[in-house]
C-alpha cells in the first residue's frame, strides 16, 4: 500500500498504480517478478502538472508517453517533495502508448473486469472521517474533485453494492488503506474523471 505523505501527489500515485496494473497484466507479471514504478518521477518531471501542488492522471499519462516510460521505484525513490527531474531512460521499466477515458459506472465495471483497475478522481473532503463500511453519496457530500485514487474492484451482489477503492494514505487509514464507495450513484464523483493507460 502506497503512502503519498504530506505532498499533493495523489494524481501521480493514481496514474502510477493504473500503469502498474496494465503493465502487470500485459506482461503477465506476478508480484514476485513485478517491479513497482516511481510516482516521484511524475511529480518531478511532469511540467504540465504541479507536483506536490496537484495535477491530473490524464496529463500524467501524457508525460509518461512523451518521456518514453516510467522508472522503477527502486531507481527513483519517493520523497514526498518536489525535486529536480532525475529521470533516467536506462531505468525505464514500463511504457504506455496512450490512455482512454471511461465515462459511466457500467463502462467502469466492464473496464475494471476486462482491462485493469482504473485511475479515478473523487471528492474526498469527507474521507478523513472514514473508517469502514460503504460510503454513500449523502455521506460523501459532493462531486467537487480534489483527490485521485484507484478503483480496484466492485461487489454488485453486496447490500449496498460498492466499489473497492485503493487510497494512497497508507494502511492505517480506512480499511487497511481501502474505502468502499456505493455503486451506481456516482458516489464522491467517481465517474467524473476516470481513465486507464494502454500499453
Amino acid at each position: 500500500m502506497k503512502n503519498q505523505g504530506q505532498c499533493g501527489s495523489c494524481w501521480a500515485f493514481s496514474a502510477t498504480e493504473n500503469i502498474e496494473s496494465v503493465w502487470m497484466i500485459a506482461k503477465d507479471l506476478t508480484p514476485a517478478t513485478f517491479k513497482p514504478l516511481a510516482p516521484q518521477q511524475i511529480v518531478d518531471c511532469d511540467t504540465v502538472d504541479g507536483g506536490c501542488n496537484g495535477g491530473n492522471p490524464p496529463t500524467a499519462f501524457d508525460y509518461v508517453i512523451k518521456a518514453g516510460g516510467q522508472d522503477t521505484e527502486a531507481s527513483y525513490p519517493y520523497h514526498a517533495v518536489n525535486q529536480n527531474c532525475q529521470f533516467k531512460p536506462a531505468d525505464v521499466e514500463a511504457k504506455i502508448t496512450t490512455y482512454k477515458m471511461v465515462s459511466s459506472e457500467d463502462a467502469m465495471k466492464t473496464a475494471t473486469a476486462t482491462v485493469a483497475p482504473l485511475s479515478i478522481c473523487v471528492d474526498a473532503e469527507q474521507w478523513q472521517f472514514y473508517s469502514s463500511g460503504v460510503m454513500t453519496p449523502s455521506q460523501c457530500g459532493g462531486t467537487s474533485l480534489d483527490h485521485c485514487v484507484q478503483a480496484v474492484g466492485y461487489d454488485t451482489a453486496a447490500n449496498p453494492p460498492y466499489w473497492n477503492v485503493r487510497n494512497s494514505w497508507g494502511t492505517d487509514w480506512g480499511m487497511s488503506g481501502f474505502i468502499r464507495l456505493e455503486f451506481g450513484h456516482n458516489t464522491c464523483g467517481l465517474t467524473e474523471e476516470t481513465s486507464t493507460a494502454v500499453v
